[in-house]
């Protein structure tokens, strides 16, 4: 009987309970209601089977991306703008002009969408959540650390600046021009308390807290998320998919890439914080290539003494800087040793090179061995000059010493090459193993069951013999009398 489906999606008509639109083997069209639910109860997405479940886990997961990327975004645009700020005023234009109100207005209405968009990825994973454990109501979901995780993201994604850049008052500076050389590190006059300028200060560097947005937008972009076939074995090993994870997978993969764009966008943005943290002391260090000189130096942890900072921050950025300069430098001798040592393969040719190497000159040695106890004998034969009899001595002595010596770095590198097991290798020879003991064991079987036959026609044949000689013995006893 061939059946086929109707895929006009006009002239199909599928509600929460039936299906139809099928042709019967009579050429007609029937109608064939398959109730998913019990009637007149309409289905949900959550509440439904497992293929609405799985088309929403679908839907939900490429929310949460979309939302994710976007909200990367808004954070390092937010950022941008701090920067550009920071950098503009009042080198550019002065403290409460058009110019400063505008980019202050566009920080705080990224912050605002950043907000939201943090708001809306937790409802999205909330849902999620929901429907991977089958729960209906949302506020199971809701668990202390979920709250605290939530209330601490919009705390950090909220802090911004623009709350002190719009207290400017330009009543006693300025004059209505831009200022060239100003001693003032951001967009602050200088009627403002000195404790603004550290709450300022405080706050732009806090706003670089927005990046760890990155591991989520890695962690949800990355191919190990997306593949089946990694989540599949995954969840049969037990393995859970965090940024930990993928961090290890991009360690392993591209090692030097990842490390030289971590160390690069750390550099830079370390340069940055520490002359903003500098530029108020109006030393040095507020340069940027002074400021880019003390954290390479910082970083590799050399400290030639020429430069220094001078501030409470500055100094707190180069501590910071040191730490994840021995961090670094940790990883980065792990990927060089990786990338040094030899892989399976070479260590075979390696090993085996090295024993025919030994294996010779241990020949050797033995060799040098018994000529010098010929020679020791020869001379102990003549018995005429007593200095050839030492130096032979010596020469058995030292051939001997040789000997011995090759012999122990023999063995250790035999040692050295047995700590490279193959389990493959292993695996397959204890596989031909086990097959060659079973086939002899059937053997054995086979011979022992044939050796039971063979006793048995032996006794069948003996029994045979011994009614025969009875019978002829029978048969001789009326002549014999």
């Amino acid at each position: 009987m061939e059946m086929t489906a109707r895929l006009a999606h006009l002239d199909t008509k599928v509600d929460g309970r039936n299906c139809d639109g099928l042709v019967n083997h009579y050429g007609e069209t029937t109608e064939i209601r398959v109730p998913l639910s019990h009637t007149g109860k309409r289905l949900s997405p959550i509440e439904g089977g497992n293929l609405y479940r799985l088309r929403d886990r679908k839907f939900l997961l490429e929310d949460k991306k979309r939302l994710c990327a976007w909200a990367l975004g808004t954070a390092l645009l937010g950022i941008l703008l701090m920067v550009l700020h920071a950098e503009l005023c009042p080198v550019v234009y002065r403290p409460g002009s058009i110019y400063a109100l505008s980019i202050n207005g566009l920080i705080s209405f990224s912050t605002g969408c950043l907000l939201i968009l943090i708001i809306a990825f937790h409802y999205k994973d909330i849902r999620l959540f929901i429907i991977d454990h089958n729960q209906v109501d949302w506020r199971i979901a809701m668990t202390s650390n979920r709250v605290l995780s939530i209330s601490l993201e919009l705390v950090v994604c909220a802090i911004h600046p623009v709350a002190i850049y719009l207290r400017p008052s330009m009543e006693d500076t300025l004059g209505g021009k831009p200022v060239q050389n100003s001693s003032t590190p951001l967009c602050l006059s200088s009627s403002h308390k000195e404790i603004m300028l550290d709450v300022e200060l405080l706050l732009s560097a806090l706003m670089f807290l927005r990046l760890y947005l990155v591991h989520r937008a890695v962690l949800l972009h990355s191919k190990v998320l997306l593949s089946a076939s990694y989540r599949s074995i995954g969840s049969l090993n037990n393995i859970n998919f965090t940024f930990r994870f993928v961090l290890k997978v991009l360690m392993n993969k591209n090692p030097a890439r990842t490390l030289l764009v971590f160390i690069m966008f750390f550099w830079l943005s370390a340069a940055w914080m520490l002359r903003l943290c500098e530029r108020q002391q109006q030393v040095e260090t507020g340069g940027m290539d002074t400021a880019l000189w003390l954290i390479a130096i910082t970083f590799l942890t050399v400290g030639y003494g020429d430069v220094a900072p001078h501030t409470r921050c500055g100094k707190v950025v180069c501590l910071l800087t040191g730490v994840m300069g021995v961090a670094c430098t940790a990883m980065l001798v792990a990927v060089m040793t990786k990338k040094l040592a030899l892989n399976k393969g070479e260590k075979h040719v390696h090993f085996f090179m090295m024993d025919i190497q030994i294996s010779k000159r241990i020949r050797h040695a033995a060799a040098n061995v018994l000529r010098e106890c010929w020679l020791l004998h020869r001379t102990t034969q003549t018995k005429d000059n007593s200095g050839d009899h030492r130096h032979h001595q010596r020469c058995l002595l030292e051939a001997i010493r040789v000997f011995r010596h090759l012999r122990l770095k023999h063995r250790k590198l035999r040692d050295n090459a047995s700590e490279m097991v193959d389990l493959s290798k292993m695996q397959m020879i204890m596989c031909d193993l086990s097959a060659n003991w079973n086939s002899s064991y059937h053997e054995l079987e086979q011979r022992i069951i044939s050796m039971e036959q063979k006793l048995d026609e032996l006794g069948r044949s003996f029994q045979i013999t011994s009614e025969l000689l009875t019978q002829a013995l029978h048969c001789r006893r009326p002549d014999h009398r």
